[in-house]
This record gives structure tokens, C-alpha cells and sequence, in this order.
């Protein structure tokens, strides 16, 4: 559930209140997702924002971080490493709600555990918020860590499909770098035209889609999302915003409508917990269509 309303708030905030990322020129399939070119951005590092976190720290708390940092400095064994970097990561969580160092910590965790689904989850995790945050170099730099995850993960089982489709994902948000956009689209179109019913594929070339503002490809890839998966809410919502980006207001808002209807559905059978500032936010846009 948590999930969830996470993910269509994240969206709805996105629609609302502003894009990540400027519409690229595009060539070929019309699914270049526009890693920024270098120098165009000021480049982040975990260091400095970690260095950032820390001044929301209180005199005790900063110890605590210290000593469990040089732990994991002086610490040789693998095992204590990893126990010491889910410390980390739970505290940062849960005591100061910061998501770069948790992430970053459960990644570093996962690469000693060498584990397929401690990677992935991880990956995943990166990968999700950098769909929602506006700044651009913060969400270069999930995306770049999250494909090192997914790649890791990769190479222990290469038949993972949702992972294949996670790691095209982080081209469309500047994780491949100096590789070209279409690397990534290729590893999920390998997924999609090997099961045009799996859902992840459709999501992430609809995501692509829209970052490229191509609409009409994008309301394909969401219509098939919407078909195999009726209540999915974030689809829906991505749906209606797309057609009316591509000018179909009559049609967008019978989706929002139709996302309402399902939000209140869902409410009803406890299957979801919805934010009244955002369904009063979508009916007052409704009424603008």
C-alpha cells in the first residue's frame, strides 16, 4: 500500500507541479531519453550530499554515524561491513527520513551480500526515485547507481526480465552516461517483444515515451498498461495526462474520472488510502478540461 501511494503521489506531483526533464530532439524510434551531455549539469557526488545530511544531525547523532563509519573503514570482515552498512541505512531512514544515504547504504550492503535480490531491490528502489525528483543531477546520480545494481544483479542471473527492464530504464534519467540512450531501450524491448503482456516493459517505454514527449506513442504503451492491469492507479493517472498533453481533452478527462472512480473503489475494499488534497487538486482539474 505504502508503495503504492507513494508512486501516484510521486506522479501526481510530477504532472502537477512540473517535469524532470526537458523534451529532447530526438532521432530514430523516437525513444532517445536524453542523459543530459556533459558539462551541461553540475555533477553530484555521495560524498557532499552526505556532508549535507549530516548538518540535520544532532551532537549525538553525528557520533553515532562517525563511529559506525569508521567501523566499516577499519572492519575486514565482510560480514561486519554489511551488518554496519544496514545500520546506516536504517538510521537514515528511520531517524532522519533522508533517502540518498539510506539508499546508498543498502546498495553498498547488496554488493558484499552479492545478492540477486537484495541488488535488485535496491536498484528498484534508486530507480523509482528518480522518477520523481525535479533536480536533475540528483536524478543522474540514482540513476547511475541504481544501473550499477542492476547490472551486478545482471550478471548473476541474466534472465531476470524485470531486471533487464529496470537497467533500460536508468538510460531514460542519464544513468547510462556517455552510452547511448538506445542501449537501454534495447534491453527492454528485448523483454517486451518476448512478452508484449509483461507490464514492467509497457510501464517503462510509456515513462520513456513521455520524457521524450512522443504522446501518442506514450498513450499506446499506457492503454496496454491500463488493459492488463485495470486498477493500476499510477497507469491511469499517466494515461489521462498523456492524452491531454497530445490535445485529447475529452479523453483525459474521462481518465481522470475514471482514476477517481477507481480511488474511491479501491478505498472502499481497503486496498488504498488517498491523499484529499491531491483527488480535490485532479476534480478542480477536471473541470478545466
Amino acid at each position: 500500500m505504502i508503495l503504492v501511494i507513494t508512486a501516484v503521489l510521486a506522479v501526481f506531483l510530477l504532472f502537477f507541479f512540473g517535469r524532470t526533464v526537458p523534451p529532447p530532439h530526438t532521432e530514430g524510434d523516437g525513444h532517445d531519453h536524453g542523459a543530459p551531455a556533459a558539462g551541461q549539469q553540475q555533477a553530484l557526488d555521495f560524498p557532499t550530499m552526505l556532508g549535507l545530511a549530516k548538518k540535520r544531525l544532532t551532537p549525538d547523532q553525528l557520533t553515532k554515524v562517525t563511529n559506525w563509519e569508521q567501523t566499516v573503514v577499519r572492519g575486514n570482515v565482510k560480514e561486519q561491513q554489511i551488518t554496519v552498512y544496514r545500520q546506516l541505512a536504517r538510521f537514515w531512514m528511520d531517524s532522519i527520513g533522508a533517502f540518498v544515504p539510506y539508499a546508498k547504504y543498502l546498495g553498498e550492503a547488496a554488493k558484499l551480500e552479492n545478492s540477486e535480490k537484495n541488488l535488485t531491490f535496491a536498484a528498484h528502489l534508486l530507480l523509482a526515485e528518480a522518477q520523481t525528483v525535479t533536480e536533475a543531477p540528483l536524478q543522474t546520480w540514482m540513476a547511475v547507481e541504481a544501473k550499477e545494481l542492476f547490472e551486478k544483479a545482471l550478471a548473476l542471473n541474466p534472465a531476470n526480465d524485470s531486471t533487464k527492464v529496470g537497467l533500460g530504464g536508468c538510460f531514460f534519467f542519464g544513468g547510462g552516461g556517455s552510452e547511448p540512450p538506445m542501449k537501454g531501450i534495447g534491453y527492454i524491448r528485448e523483454v517486451a517483444e518476448k512478452d508484449s503482456t509483461f507490464v514492467y516493459a509497457q510501464y517503462m517505454l510509456g515513462v520513456g515515451a513521455g520524457i521524450s514527449r512522443q504522446w501518442p506513442k506514450a498513450i499506446e504503451r499506457w492503454e496496454r498498461v491500463v488493459a492488463l492491469q485495470p486498477d493500476n492507479l499510477e497507469a491511469l493517472l499517466r494515461l489521462a495526462d498523456a492524452l491531454e498533453q497530445n490535445g485529447d481533452k475529452a479523453a483525459a478527462k474521462m481518465q481522470y474520472q475514471q482514476f477517481l472512480l477507481l480511488v474511491k473503489r479501491l478505498e472502499q475494499t481497503g486496498k488504498f488510502r488517498s491523499n484529499p488534497q491531491m483527488l480535490q487538486q485532479i476534480e478542480a482539474h477536471i473541470k478545466t478540461l
